[in-house]
Parts: structure tokens; C-alpha cells; sequence
């Protein structure tokens, strides 16, 4: 199963590292969801370690990661216009080394070269080489032709070739290349020419020591920028003992342990459609609404940007939870989803708990069961109008507890989701026995206020 693999590389990186669980977890959401991370932290927290050692588990994948300065040009970012497409009757080295036909005889040729390096009497392999020579030189001409004129880039070994991407420090680059990243980071284009290229890149990664202070007319630029990353976490030191020693014995081996759990970007793909068909109900639709304006009320802006594509998110936690069905389980994953500042994150934390989980669980259960065995027992009788007076007096009494529960607690608490969904089910009960009656089905509403009226 492609979810075990990439929770076993999930463990083996924090297994390397220490109390780093919750980075290592939100690197692999953002790679499965192909979303944006930026990791705050002060100096010397294993931020750019836990990014490095997780990307040294994805085989295949084309790996970019620059510290930015502001000495950083676009060039050393997205590469340089190679100017032999640009002089008329050349082409590019691009355009060579993605023409199949030139790269096979320039493959041909290199093998005859080394062959004749390696005869005494290389005359024949001199001779059939200079041939292949002339006839690469009409088909490079050819090409030239056709490509002559249209300007290429060198990209090899930059952004627009890779498919992760680590940018550390991203804050200290000077504005023209953060203006050159807006576009990559929210669209994953690059811009040669004039054209937009579409990049493979799947995600970018990002660390720095702090936020800018957008309030600061100097760095209020940088606020688009901090915006294209998804998923924020904070780090902090090292808290437990235990875990300090045991990094340092790690430290002191004479060699590290090579990667065992690992994932080809051939399977990363994969995971990826895998978490796309993961079914997301209505009522998790509803919860994360509740979600969003229970913040917003707080004074935690949560931008629609954001709101409408939540979605991947706890889809990629129940994919790895091995589950195809988001649940409120899954809800917490948006935590480092929807803070933006660092002290908002114990009350995003907090707003997710609440409205997640369910505390009156046991007292629903105890209250369901009673009305269910009240059921078996009015099936059960001979006769269904007698049985059905004693049935209705047990449910009435359940529905009256299950509305009580509702005392105290908030709006769009996820618990009077539960309550309802309790009082939905007695009525359901009520209304399949009264139609096996001569009863009329009077709802159990209206049945508590007529028992309240009377009393």
C-alpha cells in the first residue's frame, strides 16, 4: 500500500531527528497535496535538516535549493537565455539536447571516438566518425531552421527543471527575484520571454529565522510572497532530555545510517491521485465552514483562497490514516493550514478541538441504546397499539435528555451536531411505529410541550 510507504518514510525521518513530528508530518502533506511550506524557527532547529533528510527519501525527483541572498539573480534561479538561439543560423543547446535524432548520433559519436582511442588502428572509426560529424552538422542546420530566432533558456539543474524546490531564507533575496517567484510559487510557471512555461515542480520549501514586519513599508512587499506558502510550522529547541541524548549518540556514530524507507517520484504521483479520490461528505463541508467563521469571529482572517481549498488537505490526513473518507478525525491537519501568525496557533489549535470533537459521545450512546431496546421490545409485542403507548413515553423521555445536552454548549459545537443527529434518529423510531398502528405520529416536539403544558 503506497500510504504505508510514505508513512514508514514519515517515521524513519523522525527517527533521525527529534521532537520534529509535527514539521516531518506537515512536509508530507505538502508533497502529497503539492502545496507550499515555510518553517519558522530560530537558528540551529533542524528546520533545513528535516526538509533535506525528508527529500533524500524521494527517488527520481530533480531537487533544487539555493540560500538566498541578495546576491541571488533570476539567472542562478531560473537560468540564462542561451544566446546561440538567439544569433540568426544557430540553435540552441536546448533544443539539442531534446532533439532525440541529434542526441542519438551525438551518443554514436562519442562511442566511435572512445573506440578509436582504444584501437591501434583506429583509421576506420576516425573515418566513419568525420562522416557523422558532416551529417550531425546538416541536421544541427536543419534544426537551426526552425528554431533559429526563438530565444531558449538554459535551465538544467534550476527551478524550472526541478520538482522540489528548497529556497532557504527566502526573506533576504532582493525584490526583483521575490517579484520572479510570485508567479512560480502560486502557479508553478516561470516566465521565458515573455511566455509562460508551465514548471513540474510539486512543492516549495522555505525556512527562516522570522516574519517580516508587514507593517514596515520596507518589507510590506514580502507579504505576497509569505502568502504563497500553504502550510506554516513553528519549530522550537529540543524539550525533552531523552530525545537530546539520543540525537547525540546519533551524532557520534562514526557513520550515518543510509535511507531504507523510500518512494520513487513515479509513486509520489501516484500517492498524489490516490488522495484526490478520497470522498469528502457534506457534513465535513460543514464543519470546516464552522470552522472558518468561529476564527474569523476571533479576529483570525482566514482568506477565501484559503477556505475553498482546505479540501486537500484532510484528504491527504485520512489517505494517510489509510481511510477513503474525510472525518472529523482528519481536522486538526488544518491547524498549520490556517494560522498566520505564530501566536494564533494555540487558538486555531484550540477552535479545531472544540468544534471536532464530540465530549457527550458516551451520554448519546447510553440514550440511543435505551431507545433502541425500547424498539426490539414494541416489535416484539403482539399488540402494536398497546406497546406503542409504552414506546412513545420511553422515546418522549430519551428526547428530552437529548435536548438537555444542548444546555451550555456554543454554537457550532460539533456536539449538537451529534445531539441533532440523536433527536433525528428518536423521531425516526417514533415515526416508523406509529405507521404500524391506528396512531396518528405526533412529533416528539410537540409531545414534550404538551407534556410540559399539562404538568
Amino acid at each position: 500500500m503506497l500510504h504505508d510507504k510514505m508513512n514508514a518514510v514519515i517515521y524513519e525521518v523522525c527517527e533521525g531527528l527529534a521532537e520534529r513530528e509535527e514539521l516531518v508530518h506537515t512536509i508530507a502533506l505538502s508533497l502529497l497535496t503539492g502545496k507550499n511550506l515555510f518553517v519558522l524557527g530560530k537558528p540551529g532547529q533542524a528546520k533545513s535538516q528535516a526538509i533535506d533528510l525528508f527529500r533524500s527519501h524521494i527517488q527520481g525527483a530533480k531537487q533544487f535549493d539555493v540560500l538566498m541572498s541578495k546576491g541571488i539573480d533570476q539567472e542562478q534561479l531560473f537560468g540564462r537565455l542561451d544566446l546561440a538561439s538567439i544569433i540568426p543560423g544557430h540553435v540552441s543547446h536546448s533544443v539539442l539536447e531534446k532533439d532525440e535524432g541529434y542526441r542519438k548520433m551525438a551518443e554514436y559519436l562519442n562511442r566511435l571516438l572512445e573506440d578509436a582511442a582504444k584501437d591501434t588502428d583506429s583509421g576506420n572509426f576516425l573515418a566513419a566518425a568525420g562522416e557523422l560529424q558532416k551529417k550531425m552538422e546538416t541536421y544541427r542546420k536543419c534544426l537551426a531552421e526552425l528554431h533559429s530566432g526563438i530565444p531558449e533558456m538554459q535551465t538544467a539543474n534550476k527551478i524550472p527543471e526541478s520538482h522540489i524546490c528548497f529556497l532557504d531564507e527566502i526573506f533576504k533575496a532582493n525584490d526583483g527575484v521575490l517579484n520572479s517567484l510570485l508567479k512560480a510559487l502560486n502557479e508553478h510557471v516561470y516566465t521565458n520571454e515573455g511566455v509562460s512555461v508551465k514548471i513540474p515542480v510539486i512543492s516549495f520549501f522555505s525556512a527562516s529565522n522570522e516574519i517580516p514586519n508587514f507593517n514596515n513599508p520596507e518589507e510590506k512587499s514580502l507579504r505576497a510572497l509569505y502568502d504563497r506558502f500553504d502550510f506554516k510550522v513553528n519549530t522550537r529547541y529540543v524539550q525533552v532530555k531523552a530525545n537530546r541524548m539520543r540525537i547525540l549518540k546519533q551524532k557520534q556514530q562514526k557513520e550515518p545510517k543510509p535511507a531504507q524507507a523510500l518512494i520513487s517520484l513515479n509513486e509520489l504521483y501516484a500517492m498524489q491521485e490516490e488522495v484526490r479520490t478520497v470522498k469528502v461528505p457534506d457534513s465535513i463541508n460543514e464543519l470546516a465552514d464552522n470552522i472558518l467563521c468561529e476564527l474569523r469571529r476571533k479576529d483570525i482572517p482566514v482568506s477565501d483562497r484559503i477556505y475553498f481549498n482546505f479540501s486537500p488537505v484532510v484528504q491527504a490526513e485520512a489517505w494517510l490514516h489509510g481511510r477513503d473518507t474525510v472525518t472529523p478525525a482528519d481536522m486538526p491537519a488544518l491547524v498549520n493550514y490556517l494560522w498566520d501568525k505564530p501566536e494564533q496557533v494555540e487558538t486555531v489549535a484550540e477552535t479545531i478541538r472544540r468544534l471536532t470533537e464530540n465530549p457527550l459521545g458516551d451520554q448519546i450512546d447510553a440514550i440511543l441504546a435505551a431507545a433502541y431496546q425500547a424498539q426490539q421490545i414494541f416489535e416484539d409485542a403482539a399488540d402494536k397499539n398497546h406497546a406503542l403507548l409504552t414506546l412513545r413515553g420511553e422515546l418522549l423521555s430519551a428526547y428530552e435528555q437529548g435536548v438537555s445536552l444542548k444546555d451550555g454548549l456554543v454554537e457550532n459545537d460539533a456536539a449538537i451536531v451529534s445531539v441533532d443527529g440523536l433527536t433525528a434518529t428518536l423521531e425516526s423510531i417514533s415515526r416508523e411505529a406509529h405507521a404500524k398502528t391506528s396512531f396518528t405520529y405526533v412529533p416528539l416536539e410537540e409531545l414534550k410541550i404538551y407534556r410540559q403544558m399539562s404538568a
